[in-house]
């Protein structure tokens, strides 16, 4: 069990200094991405629904359909995750 820190796939996440900047610019191009998808998302969800969902998560206190839009959220989460 110890020797699983000094294998090579624990190190796999470390990046040189030379494609550093390479590596900041696709995470930073992922991000804006997923956020898109993810605002894009929510803006359907909002012209689908025949009620407000700020004003019945925020002001009526509907637990149930936060559980829901939070579960929602972590699915496209999933697959956008997938899929990067």
């Amino acid at each position: 069990m110890i020797n699983f820190a000094l294998e090579k796939s624990v190190f796999a996440l470390i990046v040189k200094f030379d494609q550093l900047a390479e590596v900041l610019l696709t995470m930073v191009i992922l991000t804006v991405v997923g956020l898109a998808i993810f605002g894009i998302a929510y803006f359907v969800l909002h012209l689908i629904l025949p009620f407000s969902l700020r004003h019945a998560i925020e002001v009526k206190q509907n637990i149930a359909l936060g559980s829901l839009i939070s579960s929602l959220i972590i699915g496209i989460a999933l697959i956008i995750a997938a899929t990067i």
